[in-house]
């Protein structure tokens, strides 16, 4: 599988999307950063806009890749891949997550838009509701999407891909780890909290035991979202 999670808007969880959903899941994947500002992860291979034609020769080649469009490249993008014709359909998925704010909300249907008169088939753009509350009413708070797709059918939508709201995915980012290495760490920090010498040990034990709460959670919602948005 190969997917490029993009939209001309920032702050509304590209890169998010392509680390916790799709990395994690697509174990040996290639990953690739179409970036100039806000780097993000160091250890994903960043590629300028200007060397489209060495990305796609290199996602051919690979047999699952994620791709994420940094919003200051996403029109540049979008001309190579005209320039390109077809390259567009190297893609199994484009992924275009969604925030409720007005401003990021606009740029998310541009996206579709553009996209679209790319000739990128509905099926395969895909909408993604990220950083929705429990309580919010998707419907409601999305609702330009959800006109669009009534007029349009340009698109793939499906009301269950919702990204929940989390404060892990902030913490994460501060501790360089994503939520299998959670998950997976072996130590006992419930023992470590009754073992601890001083404060700053309870507090480290304290919080590793919340993040893992966390961790649990938001596993199980990653879980849901990645299959709605590869369900044929």
């Amino acid at each position: 599988m190969k997917v490029a999670t993009i939209n001309f808007s920032g702050n509304n969880g590209k890169t998010t999307l392509a680390e916790h959903v799709f990395a994690a899941r697509m174990p040996g994947a290639l990953q690739l950063t179409i970036e100039t500002i806000n780097a993000g992860n160091e250890d994903i291979e960043k590629v300028r806009g200007k060397d489209f034609g060495q990305m796609m020769e290199a996602v051919m080649l690979a047999d699952q890749a994620i791709v994420d469009v940094g919003a200051s490249n996403v029109e540049d993008t979008m001309k190579l891949m005209k320039q390109y014709s077809g390259s567009h359909e190297e893609f199994d998925y484009f992924v275009v997550p969604a925030v409720k704010e007005s401003k990021q909300l606009e740029d998310t249907l541009a996206t579709i838009q553009a996209l679209s008169s790319l000739g990128v088939p509905p099926k395969k753009i895909r909408v993604v509701f990220n950083k929705v509350e429990v309580d919010d009413d998707v419907e409601s708070d999305f609702y330009p999407l959800f006109a669009m797709h009534q007029a349009k059918k340009n698109f793939t939508l499906n009301p269950s891909a919702v990204v929940y709201s989390s404060d892990i995915y902030k913490q994460l980012r501060a501790l360089k780890k994503n939520i299998p290495d959670l998950l997976e760490d072996p130590t006992d920090w419930r023992k470590k909290l009754k073992e601890a010498a001083n404060e700053e040990e309870k507090i480290t034990a304290v919080k590793m035991i919340s993040l893992k709460r966390l961790a649990v959670s938001a596993r199980e919602n990653l879980d849901d979202v990645f299959k709605a948005l590869t369900a044929k």
